[in-house]
């Protein structure tokens, strides 16, 4: 069959070239739609009940992320200039358009759009009164006009302080620290149409400090998620470039051609562009593990050039005809390179089936591109080189590195000598290892992959640090009798809720309709601060009346009630204490909640966006080894199917798997989490370095049948002749995944390296540990069905075995034959 595809690339090769031509033109063209993902979340299922409760509380209640806030610690702030300029930030802040494509009369036009909904603070705050001739609270702002003298900024701070409403929302009576909230356009700022925004928002902050010289901070939400989303972007084509350069180094240090080195990272650049015309075909977004696709592509694409590239020289070598050398590599690699990543593929796979968008969107693209990058270099590379001359002596040489034989060579005397040093090794590193895998812990931040020096950082525990956190927390109470919610003993319990809540360090202040309650019980006698508190039952009938018209036509109807009365919330901000200390939090809040709540009248949910990412942080480790086992399985059937021996496929595993194991262990003892970020190095790796294990074990089947079932022969040549692809291709992913130790965020900076970590404990354990295994179970192992595959890696009747004496000689010939040629035109 692969005679027949070969021939049939070479014979059709112009219009193939054209063909991936327009293919890539294609790609990138769609690659221009590719959009940002600008969302938390996407990991749980959609039936997850987590999911569905914080859907349902986003339907009644709206978004619980749209709140900016920015904070100053500064008693200076309340001097009058620097106070007109805090009202001034704020106004300018309302004032903030984007750019937004809407469709006017037919055609597609720019339309300016707000970006921020309200703007909060002690500037922009209002005092509530009664109104005794409707019966009703209303609102007046506490700052009517611009204070023009320190007497009315005295004045305002003054009564500000009055309020206890607004302690620990806009300031902290125990310190000077205040701050502004930014209601934000919920719908905006979830898609690309929120534009530069926060950059604008950011600008005008640091405006206002370097007008006053008061440093000012700033958190919510938004400016994280959009901080993440703008560093995921830049990372993107950093890592592209810095890939792409690193690539090239290594294939110019293994062939010493620049020709071979064109070639290939034409090819990989085509795997990258197509990789990004998919994401778009799908219409996913770019999170921060889909903008790991393009180095991904150039990692797996770098190793398949090397592996054609090296056939071609040898086979030019055997043949001395480039076009014949050209079809022995598509016939010969063909199908090896296919299994090959199709194994890589399956690793990616298994992430397909976690009911996780973020997941399965991660596995869907990067399992199709795995293949995708095999058609295109099986293509791709043929029509180029048949339009090249043949290689010269000087780009051969890569065949005879003595340094390599040398270190191969010391490879098969320790297998031959040391096999119980070895194995004593091994089982002690593995043991140590299983030890330090029941050291790890699962946890993770909403921020935590942030450098600890990052401004999202930084500013986050400042307000942590004075008003105790800014991630989003709901509590919904559901009453199970419409009207409720309103009524009195309700309330109490709301407020008794809150003053639960009030115990933990980890929370905010909290906001309810107890808190309007209080507040409109001041506004009913004159703002007395003595008078803030939930009514008495001897004030319901004269101050009942007052909340009855509010509630009904109030807007705290949309932002705490729902229409019948009978669902509203309790909303505070938790601070990022990690997935640990939030299931502590929790699991201690539960009871307490329950015991105020009964359950035969209420319904309560906790959630909110800290929720949600608990719940989904738990629920990647939960499946983490269900998708590692898939792999397992499917990439054992694939191996079994190529060489029909179920005790060889189980030796096959061991080298595999040992690597996952010490990984494992490395992340238990330097306290490394299980999080979503480190949670993928296993499955991928593990895809990535079975492929070892296929090279040598086909080298060893063949060789066995060359040799007459010489076992020792056969696992050492196998050895010899495989250890430089082996070693070659490993080196590349080494530092294609090594690359990314330089990313700002620690989650994939530790990607990068245990994935690096875990590629080379495997490159070792199948040059050392599988031949030491092949040689000390020989007969066990090696069975009749092992020596006839039902698949055919390697053309076991014309490949033969060529010493590395023959190839010296050989590249001496054609060096001869160059140097003679040279002569030739010279005269």
């Amino acid at each position: 069959m692969w005679a027949s595809i070969s021939a049939f690339i070479l014979r059709h090769r112009i219009p193939l070239g054209l063909m991936m031509v327009l293919l890539t033109a294609w790609m990138g063209w769609e690659a221009r739609n590719v959009r940002m993902s600008y969302k938390f979340g996407g990991v749980l299922p959609t039936d997850d009940s987590t999911y569905i409760d914080y859907n349902n509380f986003i339907k009644q209640f709206s978004e619980d992320g749209n709140v900016l806030v920015i904070g100053a610690n500064d008693p200076e702030i309340w001097e009058l200039q620097n106070f007109n300029r805090w009202k001034k930030l704020g106004e300018d802040l309302k004032k903030i358009t984007v750019p937004v494509d809407t469709v006017i009369n037919g055609k597609k036009q720019k339309v300016q759009r707000s970006a921020v909904d309200s703007v909060f603070s002690a500037a922009h705050c209002y005092e509530m009164y009664a109104d005794t001739s409707d019966q009703r609270f209303r609102f007046k702002k506490l700052v009517k006009t611009i204070p023009s003298s320190q007497l009315q900024v005295d004045s305002i701070h003054k009564r500000l302080t009055e309020l206890p409403f607004y302690d620990g929302l806009l300031y902290k009576s125990k310190s000077d620290a205040t701050l502004m909230m930014i209601f934000v356009n919920a719908a905006l700022f979830d898609s690309e149409n929120r534009g530069d925004a926060v950059e604008q928002i950011v600008a005008q902050s640091d405006r206002f400090s370097s007008d006053t010289r008061i440093t000012t901070y700033i958190s919510g939400l938004p400016f994280v998620r959009s901080e993440i989303t703008a560093k995921v972007k830049a990372e993107l084509m950093f890592f592209t470039y810095l890939s792409l350069i690193v690539s090239a180094a290594l294939l110019f240090i293994f062939f010493r051609s620049l020709r071979a080195v064109f070639v290939c990272m034409v090819i990989i650049a085509m795997g990258v562009v197509i990789s990004m015309g998919t994401i778009a075909l799908f219409n996913y977004p770019i999170t921060i593990l889909m903008g790991l696709m393009p180095p991904l592509m150039i990692v797996i694409g770098v190793p398949n050039c090397i592996y054609l590239l090296t056939k071609y020289h040898q086979e030019y070598i055997r043949h001395g005809n480039k076009m014949r050398a050209m079809a022995r590599v598509i016939q010969k690699v063909g199908e090896a390179a296919f299994m090959i990543n199709a194994t890589t593929s399956v690793g990616f796979a298994t992430f397909i089936f976690v009911e996780s968008d973020l997941l399965k969107e991660f596995g869907v693209i990067s399992a199709l591109n795995s293949m995708l990058m095999f058609f295109i270099s099986l293509l791709t590379f043929p029509i180029f080189f048949s339009y090249t001359e043949a290689p010269r002596a000087r780009h051969l040489k890569h065949l005879d590195m003595r340094w390599l034989l040398s270190v191969l060579n010391s490879l098969v005397r320790l297998i031959t000598r040391r096999r119980r040093l070895i194995y004593s090794i091994t089982l002690l590193i593995t043991g140590i290892s299983i030890y330090g895998l029941t050291l790890i812990k699962t946890t993770g931040n909403i921020v935590d992959d942030l450098p600890k020096n990052d401004r999202v950082i930084t500013d986050l525990r400042w307000f942590e640090k004075y008003f105790n956190g800014v991630m989003p927390f709901e509590i919904m109470v559901r009453s199970k009798k419409e009207g409720m919610i309103t009524r009195p003993q309700v309330i109490a319990k709301i407020d008794e809720m809150q003053e639960v809540l009030a115990t933990y360090p980890q929370f905010s202040k909290s906001l309810s309709i107890a808190d309007a309650s209080k507040f409109g019980r001041q506004a009913f006698y004159n703002g007395d601060p003595e008078r803030y508190g939930l009514i008495q039952r001897n004030e319901q009938s004269f101050i009942g009346p007052y909340f009855k018209q509010h509630y009904e036509t109030g807007k705290s109807q949309k932002s705490f009630i729902d229409s019948t009365k009978s669902v509203t919330r309790i909303t505070a901000h938790v601070a990022d204490i990690g997935t640990i200390e939030m299931a502590k939090l929790l699991d201690d809040l539960q009871p307490k909640v329950d015991s105020i709540f009964e359950k035969d009248k209420f319904d309560v949910i906790l959630t909110g966006t800290s929720i949600v990412f608990l719940k989904g942080t738990r629920y990647l480790v939960d499946n983490l080894f269900s998708s590692l086992l898939f792999a397992v399985v499917v990439i054992s059937l694939l191996m079994a199917a190529m060489f029909r021996s179920a005790r060889m496929v189980f030796i096959s595993l061991i080298p595999n798997i040992i690597p996952q194991l010490i990984t494992a262990g490395l992340m238990g003892f330097f306290n490394i989490p299980l999080k979503p970020s480190t949670i993928l190095v296993f499955s991928i790796a593990f895809g990535i370095t079975v492929d070892n294990t296929i090279h040598l074990l086909a080298k060893y089947r063949q060789e066995l049948r060359l040799l007459q079932w010489n076992i020792k022969e056969s696992t050492l040549i196998a050895v010899k002749d495989t250890g430089s692809s082996i070693l070659f291709t490993s080196t590349v992913l080494l530092f294609g995944f090594g690359i990314f130790a330089f990313s700002e965020f620690d989650g994939t900076r530790a990607l990068g390296i245990l994935t690096s970590l875990t590629l080379l404990t495997a490159m070792l354990t199948n040059l050392i540990v599988l031949p030491s295994l092949l040689l000390s179970f020989q007969r066990s192992l090696t069975t009749k069905a092992f020596s006839e595959p039902f698949i055919q890696i390697i053309d076991e009747e014309d490949d033969l075995h060529y010493g590395d004496e023959w190839t010296m000689k050989k590249i001496e010939e054609i060096s001869a034959s160059e140097k003679k040629d040279e002569n030739e035109e010279d005269r």
